[in-house]
């Protein structure tokens, strides 16, 4: 047996554990833990005191904690809200978004901050699903038709986002066409996946064994979620897809079947959350921060300018299409909806850690635009929620969520 040392996984999960706790003792500060994380991964990695670094328990830690991070976020995507004038709002400005992100990737290009500007549109018509559903939760917006069409738009951007990088950026070299028979493959074990697990949910004697389980030291729903996580990511894997394509699918067929909400147990979805953001989902954010190159960052001043042009581009791709909004909710909330659509960092991590390895972007575009993202998560939900928060604000009326589109 090969010996593995885990010292530096100790670091990691330290840090992971000493970020939250830090904000803990400060609750006036609203920084967002995963910032403060990314944070202690570069002081503490190779670009400052030379702490730690990226071995085997950490990289096997760090790539479970990013397909656990797509699973949550696929688990919030509401596909029954998904359709009327919901779905078309939310369609229309993401099509508008996508423009505007080929655009800015276009003259990103051209004014020579960064190569491949097809990758650089995917990227950065993402937005952060995961951050901006407690700032709606914490506004008390979440459930109102100003939310509801927030998360739609989120939900339809994370998913094209992470549909279109697995089309046109595997890592496997293989045509379009191929890819998109893969993709097809994928969906039909999907199909089937889905169609089974939801038969079994209907077996008297099946659903009686999970209950009687749930809430044992089998946790078995918890077990069964985590079979189907790696499962799917087992299968993007051997078709040349991307893990991140596995994880959301996963999360999204779990959230599908799940359609109370509950599961019949409605601790479901927090043993879940706990598991993803207690364990392994701290370990990618560290281990993001431990390969953060800070020497390309601030290797020259154009490289550092361009974090505000990456930062100016995630407005303009996401934060400019919420202005079709206004008619039903005024400028005010409209803003505040561009901020959170802007705001983006997971899918960023990811995208730029997947455009290094193929060579398409370099370490310091990356490091730029992971900065962008910082700044991004740690500026823009916070101003949304002092927009949301301001009183004298009221929503314009209109249809309920129902009548808009639909929900549980």
């Amino acid at each position: 047996m090969p010996e593995i040392s885990f010292d530096n996984l100790l670091i990691v999960v330290v840090a992971g554990f000493a970020a939250p706790f830090a904000l803990g003792l400060v609750p006036k500060l609203r920084l967002p833990a995963v910032v403060l994380e990314i944070v202690l991964g570069i002081i503490l990695g190779p670009a400052v005191l030379g702490w730690v670094e990226i071995d085997e328990p950490v990289e096997v830690l760090s790539l479970v904690g990013l397909a656990f991070l797509l699973f949550l976020a696929g688990l919030e995507i509401d596909l029954h809200a998904l359709r009327g004038k919901l779905l078309r709002e939310a369609s229309e400005g993401f099509a508008v978004s996508l423009v505007l992100a080929l655009a800015a990737a276009f003259l990103l290009y051209v004014t020579g901050i960064a190569d491949s500007p097809i990758l650089i549109a995917v990227i950065l018509a993402s937005t952060s699903l995961g951050v901006i559903v407690p700032v709606l939760q914490d506004s008390g917006q979440a459930k109102s038709q100003f939310g509801q069409l927030v998360i739609a738009a989120a939900s339809i951007a994370d998913f094209a986002s992470v549909l279109l990088l697995t089309l046109l950026f595997s890592r496997e070299a293989t045509g379009t066409g191929t890819k998109l028979l893969l993709i097809g493959t994928f969906v039909g074990v999907l199909v089937i996946v889905a169609v089974t697990v939801a038969r079994a949910e209907r077996s008297k004697r099946i659903s009686a064994a999970l209950r009687r389980l749930q809430d044992t030291s089998a946790e078995i729903r918890v077990r069964g979620a985590f079979v189907l996580l790696i499962g799917m990511v087992a299968l993007a894997e051997q078709l040349g897809l991307e893990l991140i394509l596995g994880a959301f699918a996963a999360g999204a067929i779990l959230n599908h079947l799940d359609m109370d909400n509950e599961m019949t147990h409605p601790e479901f979805r927090a043993k879940l959350a706990a598991v993803g953001f207690g364990v392994f989902i701290p370990v990618f954010f560290v281990a993001s921060g431990v390969r953060f190159d800070l020497d390309a960052l601030f290797a020259d001043a154009k490289t550092i300018a361009s974090i505000a042009a990456f930062l100016a581009a995630l407005v303009i791709a996401r934060g400019l299409p919420a202005l079709l909004y206004r008619g039903d909710f005024g400028q005010r909330r409209a803003v505040a909806a561009g901020l959170l659509q802007a705001t983006s960092l997971p899918f960023i991590v990811a995208a730029t850690q997947i455009g290094q390895d193929l060579g398409m972007i370099d370490a310091a575009t990356s490091a730029a635009f992971i900065g962008a993202g910082l700044l991004s998560v740690l500026v823009f939900p916070i101003t949304a929620l002092a927009l949301l928060r301001r009183p004298g604000d009221h929503q314009r009326t209109g249809p309920s969520p129902q009548a808009a589109g639909g929900s549980r």
